[in-house]
């Protein structure tokens, strides 16, 4: 797959995946569309299923990814797994995790940022920026 390329005025595409529709609504409320100023606008892909989320990744269309650990029957930690493992210019992965001492399965999936659930904004806003900015 070719390395991603990506106009830095165009907005950031992110994926959002969960099977509840709510926990997708949540984050999306949490980043809102200008998550910085130094940082183009976000505009949402929102994901119920493992198998979407795959061929969105495979597109490389995707700047970010935020996957629910907590998904069913496919959690998001798994999947950023396999994404790490598939794809050799793999976007940044943040994991919702379902509590904090769940950190060291985010370190197994390789994503590189993980927040817990219930979702506080401003620790998702801050992982979302340092990832945006890396």
């Amino acid at each position: 797959m070719p390395a991603r390329h990506r106009d830095a005025s165009a907005p950031v595409r992110v994926l959002v995946y969960s099977d509840n529709a709510r926990t997708r609504e949540q984050v999306m409320l949490a980043l809102g569309k200008r998550i910085h100023p130094e940082l183009p606008e976000l505009s949402y892909l929102e994901v119920a299923t493992a198998p979407v989320v795959i061929q969105h990744m495979d597109s490389g269309d995707v700047d970010l990814a935020i996957l629910d650990g907590e998904a069913s029957p496919t959690g998001g930690m798994g999947v950023a797994k396999q994404l790490k493992d598939e794809l050799d210019d793999c976007p940044p992965i943040l994991v919702l995790t379902g509590r904090p001492d769940d950190a060291w399965l985010a370190n197994w999936s390789r994503a590189e940022a993980a927040v817990p659930h219930p979702i506080d904004p401003i620790k998702l806003g801050e992982a979302v920026v340092g990832l945006l900015r890396a």
